[in-house]
């Protein structure tokens, strides 16, 4: 494609999110009356818990839906602290926390924090594709951590001291559990990541998003390892929240002011309403718990299912509700492979270019997050197109 000079060089840096073209597509198809089985995007196919939504109504009843300080709701911001003592044991003053637009906002804030542009942020590859839209849109350079099998991928600080050899890195990014894949970094060798970030003077942002969402596996929060750690995370995922765009982020003492600044000229704040959902949200864990099974069970059923169909080298699925695998025995377009899978089967999921510029030609990502039914289902599909 050529440049086209009404285009800033940002808007013309940023790549399509494809999970999100793939979305748009199979939405174009159900418009037309035929049946998807939505495997493309991480979204649960389960509503919020019904005290989130009551909360959000009885806050809509009162009329009057105002904005809220810069750095979130006090009492939410008091929450979320708690919610680190509880959980992980660690301490953490509330004045620490920013409630923000979706981790989203959370990444962006973070970035401008801490970066000037042209500055080189270590991030995983495979790995969330936004990571390296965001940074490009804000005249940053992604610089990839190639993963490996033998690494169960997951970085190492071998392959960060490495990277940052040839390359001169300014940040570090790492996400646990993992998206494609759903890896977890196990503890030990998350604090080590700390330690080397700390030795190499790399800040560490740490993007928790996935939290809550593991099988049979600790998860570790960098919290526990590095009180200077920028920690995102989000009510999206965990608490089936991802429309209401809330998340919230833990940033040592002097990053408070400057983000700040920057969320009260950006975003002025997060929506009062989902934050008030997402105060009551810590209190439906029985009812997250029974969705958390529903994905485990999804999980087995697919891991059973689609290495027969041709879809291997599956990376641990440790938590999140992804599933990466290579299908280099079917195409190695992964990207007509995923077209051709919508238009004559009926199932919707992401190339894996999305996530790997370089190898994503031959991987595709499923996303578990919807029914057992749904995904009983898209197995049924495969198996008819296939010819299995």
């Amino acid at each position: 494609m050529s440049p086209d000079p009404a285009l800033s060089r940002r808007a013309q840096a940023v790549a399509p999110f494809l999970a999100m073209d793939v979305m748009a597509a199979a939405g174009a198809r159900e418009r037309r009356g035929e049946g998807v089985v939505h495997m493309e995007v991480g979204q649960p196919s389960a509503p919020a818990p019904r005290a989130v939504i009551a909360a959000a109504q009885g806050a809509l009843a009162d009329g009057r839906i105002p904005y809220t300080e810069a750095l979130g709701l006090p009492a939410l911001r008091e929450r979320i602290a708690r919610h680190y003592a509880e959980t992980y044991g660690v301490s953490l003053s509330p004045e620490r926390v920013v409630v923000t637009t979706g981790s989203s906002a959370g990444f962006v804030l973070a970035f401008l924090a801490l970066f000037d542009a042209g500055a080189r942020i270590g991030v995983p590859r495979p790995g969330y594709p936004a990571y390296d839209g965001i940074l490009r849109a804000l005249d940053l350079i992604p610089q990839p951590l190639t993963l490996r099998a033998e690494d169960r991928y997951a970085p190492t600080p071998a392959l960060v001291r490495a990277v940052h050899g040839a390359q001169r890195l300014s940040g570090l990014l790492v996400m646990s559990p993992a998206n494609p894949s759903g890896t977890v970094i196990q503890p030990a060798r998350l604090a080590d990541l700390c330690a080397t970030a700390r030795a190499l003077g790399l800040p560490f942002l740490s993007d928790e998003i996935y939290h809550g969402l593991s099988y049979g596996v600790p998860t570790a929060t960098a919290l526990q390892f590095d009180p200077g750690a920028v920690v995102i995370n989000s009510f999206s995922k965990f608490y089936c929240m991802t429309g209401w765009r809330v998340g919230w982020m833990v940033v040592p003492d002097a990053l408070v002011r400057p983000i700040e600044r920057l969320a009260q000229n950006l975003y002025i704040s997060a929506p009062y309403l989902s934050q008030v959902a997402a105060l009551a949200a810590f209190d439906t864990l029985d009812a997250i718990v029974a969705i958390r099974e529903g994905y485990a069970a999804n999980r087995a059923l697919l891991l059973d299912a689609l290495p027969s169909l041709g879809f291997s080298g599956i990376h641990p699925v440790d938590g999140a509700f992804y599933l990466y695998a290579d299908i280099a025995r079917l195409t190695d377009d992964a990207g007509a492979f995923c077209r051709r899978m919508l238009d004559e089967a009926g199932v919707a999921a992401t190339p894996g270019l999305d996530f790997d510029p370089e190898e994503g030609g031959h991987h595709i990502r499923f996303s578990f997050a919807g029914s057992q039914a749904g995904c009983a289902e898209a197995v049924r599909r495969l198996k008819g197109w296939l010819g299995s």
